[in-house]
């Protein structure tokens, strides 16, 4: 059976890296309708970590990264999960939402830079292009169910995102279209 694509899910990954980064720097330089631009960065980093921690996380803790560094990642992770839940409740207009968002901005960035310089390149180093081919596949299908909100109480690992995840994503997913839907309508 042929796969969708011949990416690897390291160069999967780091391209959502780079979608970050440029969410994280338009939000910092307030390019554009901040609110929208806000909704789309809590949308891209629920459903990219929570596909992380269902496949690439797991296959990394079988490689030269280890146990120790995966769950160093996870760690960051579920604080980012809390602080973003707290941006989300504060609003873009909130006059403490700037400086909280760029020291979590900071730790978003110092995350990605860790999983590529520790996690991704031991990836590469024991896993077959045909096997980093497949959990880009593999990540593409988590990130179809995955929860477009963070969920910080329901926990960071592999089970906890495929028990918890479909059911938070079909609340999340209606959520926006119920937003979606009130926004377009106020005009």
């Amino acid at each position: 059976m042929a796969t969708g694509t011949e990416e690897s899910v390291i160069d999967l990954l780091l391209h959502q890296h780079d979608e970050v980064k440029d969410l994280l720097d338009r939000l910092r330089n307030e390019r554009g309708p901040k609110q929208e631009q806000f909704n789309e960065l809590v949308r891209l980093l629920a459903v990219h970590e929570s596909a992380e921690e269902q496949v690439v996380h797991p296959a990394a803790r079988g490689t030269d990264a280890g146990d120790e560094i995966v769950e160093e990642r996870l760690h960051e992770e579920n604080e980012a999960k809390r602080v973003l839940t707290e941006l989300s409740d504060l609003g873009v207009d909130h006059p403490e939402f700037n400086a909280k968002f760029d020291k979590f901005a900071d730790a978003v960035l110092a995350h990605a830079a860790h999983e590529e310089n520790e996690e991704f390149p031991a990836l590469r180093n024991s896993t077959s292009p045909e096997q980093l081919r497949r959990m880009a596949d593999a990540v593409r299908v988590a990130e179809a169910v995955a929860p477009t909100r963070p969920h910080p109480h329901a926990g960071e690992s592999a089970t906890a995102n495929v028990v918890a995840g479909p059911p938070l994503s079909l609340f999340d997913r209606a959520r926006d279209a119920v937003r979606n839907w009130a926004q377009s309508h106020r005009s």
